[in-house]
């Protein structure tokens, strides 16, 4: 283990409401703050597969874990204030295209309004000391350019998934404009960041229309995996990688908030994306004794886009945040998760693969990992 305590040593101790904490990122982000010693209410619906990375690490008997849902208002208010945590992470959203496609209303009303109540609660909540609003680099109008988008980039999207998201960003920028918090009912100060990161993968993820855990399913099963467009590429990064740039803006929000509240980006190192068959045959190399071949039925053609990348420079100049993990290292850990999940406990492995993952961004010199004055950046 590294001797320098990550994050400062910020959320030992702390009280942190995390909606959206059975699934999948939200499960790994609990497992995190549990290894740094925050005590965790979770707000959330259940968990949204079976099985599923928040039953396979035994949250819900070390956590505070609340079910209900983001859209019910006074449900979330009465639970924040009950609990008064420091710090809230906003992560519960409809989080599937196809779903938004089959029903755009539902996720305007959990991605959009969801968001409008965690702020609004969280505002009215006496203690609460900042906010982090997770939404996606899907948030960003894709223009079809070859260059990665900034933060002040224009926001939008064609389908419900990103418009939601963009609107979201919206919503989360009004909260945070002091003339609204100096002049809105009940006015307060309250730093509120939000943080958009690029394709999250990882141990523990079930669900549909994702690549990693179709890929699990076809070598399980014994089948041949199944892809429509192998040459399409995503800016793939693990889970940790993303939610290392939550946490530390998190902590940097709290204690410094002057320059660091307003919106962040977090994606992979820089290094050529991965196609889908890359990921896939990654994958099923490292899967010993694996039979499952790649088979290609193509779909129809796709829009002239090119794969939409985000540039992190603000978090790499501002914040000291490089991800940790190459591509070959987030494919061993995804492999290594998969492995050993065996309808067993898997806090204890998911909580290794954590501290994995906070060795090697406190041997590349990252400043959550490495300490004050670091430099980071190798």
């Amino acid at each position: 283990m590294t001797m320098q305590q990550p994050f400062d040593g910020f959320y030992q101790g702390k009280r942190i409401l995390v909606t959206g904490h059975t699934g999948f990122k939200g499960s790994w982000l609990t497992a995190w703050l549990r290894h740094l010693g925050a005590h965790v209410i979770g707000y959330s619906l259940d968990p949204p597969t079976r099985p599923s990375l928040f039953e396979a690490c035994g949250h819900a008997r070390r956590i505070t874990d609340v079910r209900a849902d983001v859209r019910d208002y006074e449900k979330l208010a009465a639970t924040l204030g009950a609990e008064r945590p420091d710090l809230v992470f906003h992560l519960a959203a409809q989080p599937i295209v196809r779903t938004a496609y089959e029903d755009p209303r539902g996720t305007f009303e959990t991605n959009v309004m969801g968001t409008v109540n965690v702020l609004e609660a969280a505002r009215r909540t006496p203690g609460v000391r900042g906010v982090i609003v997770v939404t996606s680099d899907k948030c960003y109008r894709n223009v079809g350019w070859e260059f990665a988008y900034r933060e002040n980039d224009v926001l939008g999207g064609d389908e419900a998934y990103s418009a939601s998201k963009a609107c979201a960003e919206l919503v989360t920028a009004s909260y945070q404009a002091p003339s609204f918090q100096a002049n809105a009912q009940h006015p307060r100060e309250l730093p509120i960041a939000s943080v958009r990161a690029a394709n999250v993968v990882g141990g523990g993820d079930w669900a549909r229309d994702r690549i990693v855990p179709d890929i699990v399913r076809a070598i399980t099963g014994g089948t041949d995996l199944v892809l429509r467009y192998p040459d399409a590429t995503r800016p793939w990064q693990h889970v940790l990688d993303a939610l290392s740039g939550y946490l530390w803006v998190g902590r940097k929000l709290v204690e410094r908030p002057e320059g660091h509240t307003g919106p962040w980006n977090f994606g992979p190192r820089d290094e050529p994306m991965l196609t889908v068959r890359q990921l896939a045959e990654g994958i099923i190399e490292r899967w010993p004794a694996s039979r499952t071949a790649v088979v290609v039925r193509p779909g129809p053609p796709l829009a002239e886009k090119l794969a939409l990348r985000v540039d992190c420079s603000k978090a790499n100049h501002l914040l000291g945040w490089w991800a940790a993990w190459t591509a070959a290292d987030v494919l061993d850990a995804v492999v290594a998760w998969y492995r050993r999940f065996a309808d067993s406990d898997m806090d204890g492995f998911t909580t290794e693969q954590i501290r994995q993952y906070t060795d090697a961004a406190a041997a590349r010199g990252i400043a959550w990992a490495a300490g004050p004055g670091t430099a980071a950046g190798s």
